[in-house]
């Protein structure tokens, strides 16, 4: 990446008038190493507790889900900031009324503020932007609470280790995850699941998959906010935060190739740029990708994902097998065609389908409670890196190997979680902020993107 050379902004104000924590440290501290029969309730619960970290647009809906979902009361919440905590506390409260009881003993902010709140809860839900995502995580597997967590789970190598680490002491301690990546909770994906383990299309050859749409959003700099303060309120735009649009969102795709390969690619190359979101005083993220995964049995998916205005846009899968191709997306169809181009399989949305973001938690819940199996974190940690991967390999220009980059050391993340603190990544002396360029970053390294 380009050189970055200015210092981070200065807030007026100090760092403890940015945050509160409400609740008592001690009393958190003493959750963090529970024994298994300690840990959350996982049978025969009459009332599930829910804390809610990260109260912004995702967070309020995986609330409103998870209250939907019956038997679960709203008692914590936690937020970065507090103009977002309250007023997604009162639009839950207008619907769900008495079960959300949200007192300040029980509200939280500040970038650590999910450490005064995790210990209220049965259930714990993850919707802050993904950076933060791994240290949430393991905060919440030691102090013995049931997880539903937004993808990514991760943004770069160090915290893909993170997940998959407790991930497994997560299933030692039979706590429950669900990760949102609500196609494998819906219908028609499941149904074309098992056309495809069945044998409908023969053997998988080859695969694509599409997030081509027009862009996001972004958020003006206020003149008192430091420099983590504007990267927070715009995360979308920072590697350290979201990974980048083949991360955040392309994920859904590449997550549905995987589980119909049951398995993660080895490698990955491919190339993508900023054509059209080129101003570096505003954003570090590209605007489309193109990736080629390999995978060990020979399989190639070739993956696209774009952020221009005005362009072919598409959010779907196509896989290829050797007797027919199945063609499936996100509006509740799929059909499958063999060679002659006839259609031998068609999945139409039924009535009884239900919604994929509110089947998560039906399925969560109801796992809790009847102590079934239900553990999420370790696809989510893979199809995660998988993006990742694609990430290190457009950035790099380079051929990028699975096994190699997850031990990479490359974690973006600033050393104090405070608005005060240093950041990692600053704009230079002209306000513009670093950015990969192929053929000269090296994503293995920490500090290469700034």
């Amino acid at each position: 990446m380009q050189p970055s050379t200015s210092t981070p902004q200065q807030d007026p104000q100090p760092a403890a008038s940015r945050r509160h924590f409400l609740g008592g440290a001690a009393a958190a501290a003493a959750a963090v190493n529970l024994p298994i029969q300690a840990c959350a309730q996982v049978a025969g619960s009459d009332e599930l507790k829910l804390a809610l970290i990260g109260c912004g647009g995702r967070g309020g809906g995986a609330a409103s889900q998870a209250l939907t979902a019956g038997g679960t009361r709203l008692v914590a919440m936690a937020d970065a900031f507090a103009e977002r905590l309250e007023p997604t506390l009162s639009s839950l409260q207008a619907t769900f009324k008495e079960r959300v009881d949200v007192p300040d003993s029980r509200k939280a902010i500040g970038l650590e503020a999910y450490k005064e709140v995790i210990q209220h809860a049965d259930v714990v839900l993850l919707t802050t932007p993904p950076g933060f995502r791994p240290m949430m995580f393991k905060a919440a597997v030691e102090a013995g609470k049931h997880v539903f967590m937004e993808k990514p789970v991760a943004v770069d190598s160090p915290g893909t280790r993170m997940v998959l680490e407790n991930a497994k002491i997560a299933e030692q301690k039979n706590l429950k995850v669900v990760v949102g990546l609500q196609r494998r909770y819906q219908a028609n994906y499941r149904a074309a699941k098992e056309q495809v383990k069945q044998g409908l299309i023969g053997d998988i050859l080859s695969a694509q998959c599409y997030w081509n749409g027009g862009g996001i959003w972004k958020v003006d700099r206020k003149p008192d906010w430091k420099e983590i303060q504007y990267q927070v309120k715009n995360w979308y735009h920072f590697v350290w935060l979201c990974g980048d649009h083949i991360a955040e969102q392309h994920i859904h795709n590449i997550d549905v190739i995987n589980w119909f390969m049951d398995g993660h690619p080895v490698s990955a190359q491919g190339m993508g740029g900023r054509a059209v979101r080129n101003n570096a005083k505003e954003t570090q993220i590209f605007d489309h990708h193109y990736v080629e995964f390999a995978y060990d049995n020979g399989v190639i998916l070739n993956s696209q994902c774009r952020h221009q205005p005005n362009c072919w846009n598409s959010v779907s899968e196509i896989i290829v097998g050797s007797k027919g191709t199945l063609y499936i997306d996100g509006g509740g169809g799929a059909n499958i065609k063999d060679r002659s181009g006839k259609s031998i399989w068609r999945y139409r949305p039924q009535g009884t389908d239900g919604d994929p973001y509110q089947n998560e938690h039906n399925e969560l819940y109801a796992a809790i409670r009847d102590n079934k199996a239900l553990n999420n974190a370790q696809y989510g940690a893979e199809s995660t890196f998988t993006s990742i991967l694609g990430r290190y390999a457009t950035y790099s220009g380079k051929m990028v190997k699975w096994d190699e980059a997850l031990a990479w050391n490359n974690s973006e993340m600033p050393a104090s979680l405070a608005f005060d603190a240093p950041a990692t990544v600053n704009p230079d002396k002209d306000g513009n902020y670093p950015f990969a360029v192929p053929g000269q970053c090296d994503p293995s390294k920490p500090g290469a993107y700034a």
